[in-house]
């Protein structure tokens, strides 16, 4: 039976019947697995962030602004971002892809487990903190907390 109050313990179902833990190494590779999953979740919507503000600037400010220098963006190239088809397209895959990693998280904290839930939530704190915290005053976009936004 599941539970449906917070719970400890190692013994815990994460999102399928074939990811159950028994013992305490099972349960801490597990909890490490949803540490690093929060992690890249951050990750992913750092650089789905980022495309938004490239595409919303234009081809041409994209050479001139010195601002747009200043933004860290190893993986967009700006003249791809400066194609209007092809950002939208890149920046409906990054947003299904952050959809499905936040709901799966979602899901995982649903199996009660105070470790799970602590493990996800720190997740989610060290990559706002290594991806999303930065001094960047040029990424100005309305910011969601939720992780499954």
């Amino acid at each position: 039976m599941m539970h449906m109050t917070f719970y400890w313990g190692r013994k815990v179902t994460i999102l399928f019947d074939s990811w159950t833990t028994d013992s305490w190494l099972s349960y801490s590779l597990s909890l490490f697995a949803c540490i690093l999953c929060s992690v890249f979740y951050q990750y992913m919507e750092d650089r789905r962030l980022r495309l938004r503000l490239l595409s919303s600037l234009n081809a041409k400010n994209l050479s001139t602004t010195p601002q747009a220098a200043t933004i860290d963006t190893p993986l967009l190239y700006p003249k791809l971002v400066a194609v209007a088809g092809w950002s939208k397209f890149a920046g409906a895959v990054l947003f299904g892809i952050n959809s499905a990693i936040g709901y799966l998280l979602m899901l995982s904290i649903m199996s009660f487990n105070a470790g799970v839930f602590i493990a996800v939530v720190a997740g989610l704190a060290v990559g706002y903190l290594l991806f999303r915290s930065s001094d960047d005053q040029d990424l100005v976009v309305v910011d969601n907390p939720c992780a499954c936004a």
